[in-house]
């Protein structure tokens, strides 16, 4: 499980995560959305340990991710399956060495690493790449590679950042079809993208983040951003609207009754 408890993250005197909790089950795909500069991207960098916080805790499986020192951060990273839209890719590798690196560092044995990079680059589709090297690829091949990449030591969490962001319908088509089977092999799938068709076709859970704040939270949704997002404002407005006429039977109040606190006058 996942626990975003009051996360709080500051760029100077801008907000970009406000206070936000969250939790994610195991197993789960969850896709976040919401519009451009709305926290997505810092919400999951925070969740690696790459955004430190001003305030709040990230709890993954009941440990503590933003009080690890860097050695502790390493090594939970290594566990996690972490593809980003600019993909990544180390440019003086193969595709092969790229996806087996990721191993390497983990103390692998050679003949263990063969096996399971060959397994990984038949299921994403690039078994017939593996030899190129990253500018060789086109945009899906490179996504493809990342997820390969990511996904090679089994991980129980895979964290994904608009990986469709660069592709075409067709590429996006093909890494949606990796991220399910990813989910359905029993990892938790989180998922940041702007793309509307995309999330149209998970059809999973969707958190909705706008102005560092989730606004919305829904299962077996769909790309409703826009409608969510003005439910969100009526409901704020409603509050500011509640919280003026509070204001004003205060003020009212006081006036007769002198010093007596108002929220004496609630509970009475």
């Amino acid at each position: 499980m996942i626990q975003f408890q009051n996360v709080t993250k500051k760029y100077g005197d801008h907000v970009v995560l406000n206070h936000v909790d969250l939790e994610v089950n195991g197993g789960e795909f969850m896709t976040i959305v919401g519009p451009s500069g709305a926290g997505k991207s810092t919400l999951l960098h925070a969740l690696i340990g790459a955004a430190k916080l001003d305030e709040g805790t990230i709890m993954v499986d009941g440990y503590d991710v933003t009080s690890f020192k860097e050695d502790a951060l390493q090594e939970y990273r290594q566990k996690v399956g972490m593809v980003f839209q600019d993909y990544k890719l180390l440019k003086d590798k193969t595709v092969y060495e790229n996806v087996a690196f990721a191993l390497e560092v983990c103390g692998w044995k050679e003949e263990d690493i063969k096996e399971r990079v060959y397994e990984v680059l038949d299921l994403v589709g690039m078994l017939d790449h593996e030899g190129k090297f990253p500018r060789q690829l086109a945009g899906g091949e490179g996504q493809r590679t990342a997820i390969a990449r990511a996904m090679v030591h089994r991980p129980r969490l895979f964290i994904a950042d608009e990986p469709t962001g660069n592709l075409d319908p067709w590429n996006r088509e093909g890494i949606l079809d990796i991220l399910n089977k990813i989910n359905e092999n029993g990892a938790t799938v989180v998922l940041s993208t702007h793309n509307r068709e995309l999330v149209d076709k998970i059809k999973r859970r969707v958190v909705v983040l706008n102005e560092g704040r989730i606004v919305a939270d829904k299962e077996n949704s769909g790309y409703e951003v826009d409608a969510l997002l003005s439910e969100a404002v009526e409901k704020v407005q409603e509050a500011e609207m509640a919280g003026e006429l509070m204001g004003r039977m205060a003020e009212a109040i006081g006036s007769e009754v002198g010093d007596i606190e108002i929220t004496e006058i609630l509970e009475y």
